[in-house]
Parts: C-alpha cells; structure tokens; sequence
C-alpha cells in the first residue's frame, strides 16, 4: 500500500486510536487480514470469522511487524478500533485508489471472469504496472484487500467483481469507483439465488450504471454476442465499446478454430488494425475472454499486433482452471474443478472433445468427471440432466458422474442420451473416482476434472497426477 499514517488512516476509517505512541508511524507494508501474510510495515485487519477471530492474533502480528490493527475492540496492541471493520476497509480502499488516480478496469460476468482477468492483467502489464485481484478474491473483502495492494507505480488496477445479489456490484464500484467496465456475460451461475437471468442481467448492469460519463472518460466494454449485455448499453452514460464475434463488434474475431491439441486460434481485428493470435489455453470459450481482454487493452493504447502477442503468450494465472498436465505414462489432466457452472461445463466439454481428437488417432480416450453445480435452484435437474446428454454428443468415451443427487441426474441424462453400455457411470464420492480411473486410464487418455468448488474435486486431479507410471508425480 502507498505510505499513510496511522493517524491518517484512523481519519479516513472514523476509527479511534488505541495504544498507538506514535501517531506519524506509516503503515507502508501490504494491508493483510491472514496473519500468516504479515510483514514488516503491516496493517492487520481483524475480521471475526466463523471459525477464527483475528482479534485473538494481534499480539502475535505486531511481534511480526506489523504496524497497528484494524479492530472493533482493543486488543492491548497499536489498534485503530472502528465500529465495523469492513466497512472500515472499505473506506480505506476507496481513499486510497481516488489518492492514487490509477486507472481502474473493473469487470464482471456468469462465467469466465477469472480466466478473462488474468488475461487483461498478462495484457497491460506488458504497458506498464499493472495490479490484479488474485484468484477470485471479487467480494466485499478480496475486492478492497486487492485495491490496497496498489502503490504509486501502479498504472493500472485490474479488479474483477462478483455479486450474490442485487445491489452488491453497486456497492464494489461505491469502494473502487471504475473508469472502464466489462460485463461478459450473463448465464445461470447462481440463479437460484438471483431468481432468473433478468435478475442476474440487473444486477450485472450495475457496473456499467457506475461508470463516467463519456466526456470523462468513463468505457463499457460489452459483449455483442449476448443480448441481455449488449441491450446494458442503454443503461450507461459511458462510450460503449462491443466485443465478440459479430460483424457489428468494436473488436472481433475471424477465422475461429481450434488447434489439434484443443487451443483457439483466430484473426483479431480492431479498430486499429488487425493480428493473428493462438493461444496457450484450451477451449474455444477462451476466445471471448480474450476479445474482451483486447477491447480493453485497445482503449488504453496498445496496437493490435502488441495485444495478439501478449494474448498469444499468456497463460492461466490461476488454480484450478483448465490446468492442464501430462503424466509420464501419456494420460493428460484437465484439472478445471475450481467452480462450475452450466456455460462452463458446457464449454469445458467441447474444449475435452477437441483435445481428444488427436488423442483417439492413436486409441486413446476422453473421461469426463463431473459433480455438482450449485446454486442453480428449480433448474438444477434440467442443467444437470442436459449436461450428461452435452457429454454423449459431443462423443466423449467416459462418464463419471461423482455425488449424489446432482450426479444421478447427470449420468441419467447421458444414459436417457443413448449411453447404455459402460460410457457412463455414478460413483458415490472422489475416492470411488480416483478407484475407478487408476484402474480403467491408460496412455493416451484424456480426463477433465469438473464441479463447483463445494464439491472438491479438485483432490480427484491431485490424486492422478500422483499416480503416473512409475507412481511419481508427474507434473509438467
């Protein structure tokens, strides 16, 4: 974080000084809320969780290094003690991103928020110094910890935004009020909770509501490919940029297809010229992330030729997301079990097919291991039920439906699909999983390993990846 005092950020938070001697002291370290984060110069947020009060660890903190803590108590340490320590956070974030005047790309979708902010982050940084939300931190809490991590040098800050409901991407952009804003898309994760995709369209157009007006700067970058975002346009004073694979997209793409080995290539095309791109990642879904990655880095100066470049070379920056590794045996894992839902099972399926291909010219196989989607609500059994009929048609050789009810549905409707013989099966838990593919996998298999994050498939792809030909781990 940029140097502020203590007395300063007490002014800025409403807080009251607690056990500080020196009021001038700086908290120039990074602002942490894990005391295992702390360095030299830290300030500690305390946050009382479920599970674990941060309070009980201000003793240890400042032994750490830590400057002071931000509680709602004293704790016998320097404390800045406020009433609500998130608000408080918040508070602070957005005093320091107006202290800074970096310019401030915000983005939010259904699906593929992640994956397209780890590409505009790998995008700008080649421009200048560029801050990015790590992982899926993109909430009340991960959102102004990220804002934080800003210093002077920082050009750009690249925060990805998630939202339960409406009204919370209003409250994000009240903390990091953004000049551009990028909605991707607008599907079925967490209908249930929204109540039905014009629920989720108003509250995604929140973003683009809190821009600038156009005279000030203020870019909506929406997706032409999407009617429920593109008809957002009307509801920002913003210069709307389009992106996608229409004819009438700002920036688009030509000449889409997949290599043999399941990764997009296509012609980007701008307004200020137009480049060949093939990307590292896998899937086809990744060339939407990717036009809306390079709309973005357009508006802030970069040519078409240095965007193809840098979306040619970038890779995943996290977890989990179509990781993909071959064992030394020659069976390759698509660990994409971070989260799921029905657009990006359904493209996490294609994107298994199309790097089967090469694979089935030598006798290997694609096994698609499949959980849960949650929070879908009255649609749950027709997604998962049309998810298992997607695996069918898309000729993939293995089923494993992991779970319980949700995985049931899936494997009846690949069977209600016409896998009746041994393509699909249900097992009840990961265990069964990994029993079943280290005695069925032989070299030249393919698996994708996929479900929403509660249900932890991801120990599924850890386990295989322990299991290569001679038993070691195999990791490339």
């Amino acid at each position: 974080m940029i140097a502020l005092s203590l007395a300063e950020i007490a002014a800025v938070v409403g807080g009251q000084t607690h056990d500080i001697p020196d009021p001038t002291a700086q908290v120039t370290g990074p602002v942490v809320r894990d005391s295992r984060e702390v360095e030299p110069g830290s300030l500690f947020v305390a946050f009382v969780g479920e599970r674990v009060d941060g309070h009980d660890f201000a003793q240890a903190v400042v032994e750490a290094g830590a400057v002071a803590v931000l509680a709602s108590r004293p704790v016998g340490v320097p404390a800045i003690v406020v009433d609500d320590v998130q608000t408080a956070l918040g508070a602070l974030a957005r005093h320091v991103v107006q202290k800074l005047g970096t310019t401030l790309v915000a983005l939010t979708g259904s699906a593929g928020k992640t994956s397209t902010k780890d590409l505009i982050a790998q995008v700008l940084q080649r421009k200048a110094p560029t801050v990015w939300t790590p992982g899926s931190l993109n909430n009340e809490i991960g959102l102004p910890l990220t804002a934080l991590s800003a210093t002077e040098e920082t050009r750009f800050l690249v925060l990805e935004m998630g939202a339960r409901g409406i009204g919370h991407i209003r409250y994000l952009t009240g903390l990091t009020p953004p000049r551009i804003g990028l909605v991707l898309n607008v599907g079925t994760a967490h209908i249930g909770e929204f109540g039905g995709r014009e629920q989720i369209a108003q509250a995604k157009g929140e973003l683009v509501e809190s821009l600038p007006p156009a005279e000030e700067g203020g870019v909506a970058i929406l997706n032409a490919d999407d009617p429920l975002v593109r008809a957002m346009a009307s509801r920002t004073k913003a210069k709307v940029i389009l992106f996608g694979e229409s004819d009438e997209a700002d920036v688009r793409a030509e000449n889409v297809r997949l290599t043999d080995t399941g990764q997009p290539a296509f012609r980007l095309h701008t307004p200020s010229g137009a480049s060949d791109v093939t990307m590292r990642l896998y899937g086809e879904h990744h060339v939407s992330n990717a036009l809306a990655a390079a709309a973005v880095a357009h508006e802030l100066g970069m040519s078409a030729e240095e965007i193809a470049t840098a979306l040619s070379e970038a890779g995943s920056l996290s977890r989990w997301r179509m990781e993909v590794t071959e064992r030394p045996d020659g069976v390759t894992i698509v660990n994409d079990a971070y989260n799921a839902n029905p657009e990006s099972m359904r493209a996490a399926l294609r994107a298994l097919a199309a790097m089967g291909g090469a694979s089935r010219a030598q006798g290997g196989r694609t096994w698609a291991v499949l959980g849960k989607m949650a929070e879908l609500g009255d649609e749950a059994l027709a997604e998962h039920d049309a998810v298992g009929r997607l695996a069918v048609r898309l000729n993939v050789s293995k089923l494993v439906a992991v779970g319980g009810r949700e995985a049931a549905w899936l494997q009846l409707g690949a069977y209600n699909e016409g896998s009746w013989g041994e393509e699909s099966v249900h097992v009840s838990d990961a265990q069964a999983a990994v029993d079943l593919l280290r005695s069925e996998l032989r070299p030249g298999d393919v698996v994708l390993v996929k479900a929403s994050r509660s249900v932890g498939l991801e120990s599924v792809a850890q386990a295989l990846l322990e299991t290569g030909a001679e038993g070691e781990v195999a990791a490339r």
